[in-house]
């Protein structure tokens, strides 16, 4: 084909992709409806919390209970300790754990009420919940709660590092000295109370799974202080991970997108909560029982034996 050929060729195409170019756009497409039940998209409605936070106050109650979800024993007699277990994704999490046959202790900040929808719930699965109120920054408090979780259940097979403390600065000399140490002792210190207090109670198959987030893999320009922390859960992941092989302990995180819990309403104002989860390529916050099952996952032997040291995110589509 001489040179001007191949000039008037592409010159054609060039017209068939103007003429493409100039049709109608279809109209924008809503969120994505992937699941077992149709999910809420935004606008949410405009509320703002105060900290920590309320399940039970919320007009648009988080979806948590996963009902098409079928339990297999994947997590037979096995005992689970979940931080920040009351609300959101750790509510998720402590019922399908139940679910698959699992008992479980919650440890909560101040939620009483959430608390103990939590643990009805998960005794609504045949299982037995123990509720333990403390901060996750107090390593005294850890090592008690994993005391008192031992002692009710003799033994701990999983531990959920899930507990973390979040709100926006739009600029760095707005945040201040207590609220950079606030964010860093809870989802940091804690992580790091936790895990050491359960270690030595810990068998070979046991699991540590941690919350990381999207944060932690992208950044966020309003979230220096926690996208911090939550990179910093990812490492820890993967160090540990590897320092716990020879004992047979896997060690992994799950690093959500959006999610509709209590945690985004008590941190930002509510003309943000209205358009919450709507810039991901899914359009919409995923909801607690759309991650949980990821943490039955990495929590089974029968799943995830050979899998340690990954953070697997569920980012609805970034």
């Amino acid at each position: 084909m001489t040179s001007e050929a191949t000039a008037a060729k592409q010159r054609e195409i060039q017209d068939q992709v103007d003429k493409a170019d100039k049709k109608q756009k279809p109209k924008e497409p809503g969120a994505m409806q992937a699941g077992a039940r149709r999910y809420p998209e935004p606008p949410f409605p405009k509320v703002h919390q105060d900290k920590p936070g309320s399940e039970a106050d919320l007009p648009l109650a988080p979806m948590y209970d996963a009902p098409f979800y079928k339990g297999s024993e994947k997590l037979k007699d096995k005992v689970a300790l979940i931080t920040g277990g009351d609300s959101g994704i750790g509510r998720s999490v402590a019922i399908l754990f139940a679910r698959e046959g699992a008992d479980v202790a919650i440890v909560h900040l101040d939620e009483a009420e959430d608390a103990e929808a939590t643990m009805a719930a998960v005794e609504k699965e045949g299982r037995r919940c123990l509720v333990i109120r403390g901060d996750v920054k107090d390593a005294n408090f850890c090592r008690q709660a994993v005391e008192k979780t031992i002692k009710e259940f003799s033994s701990l097979d999983v531990l959920v590092n899930n507990a973390a403390f979040q709100v926006h600065t739009a600029e760095i000399a707005d945040l201040t000295d207590e609220h950079f140490d606030e964010t860093l002792k809870t989802n940091l210190y804690g992580y790091f109370y936790m895990a050491k207090a359960a270690v030595p109670h810990m068998k070979n198959g046991s699991a540590i799974i941690n919350t990381g987030s999207v944060t932690g893999l992208e950044g966020s320009k309003e979230l220096l202080d926690y996208s911090m922390t939550k990179g910093g859960i990812h490492a820890f992941t993967k160090a540990l991970s590897s320092q716990l092989v020879p004992k047979g302990i896997r060690v992994n995180a799950i690093a959500p997108g959006p999610v509709w819990t209590p945690l985004n309403p008590s941190d930002k104002q509510a003309e943000d909560v209205a358009k919450f989860g709507s810039q991901t390529p899914m359009k919409r916050a995923a909801q607690p029982e759309e991650i949980a099952p990821a943490y039955v996952f990495l929590a089974s032997p029968q799943m995830s034996s050979y899998i340690t040291g990954e953070i697997i995110p569920i980012v609805g589509g970034y």
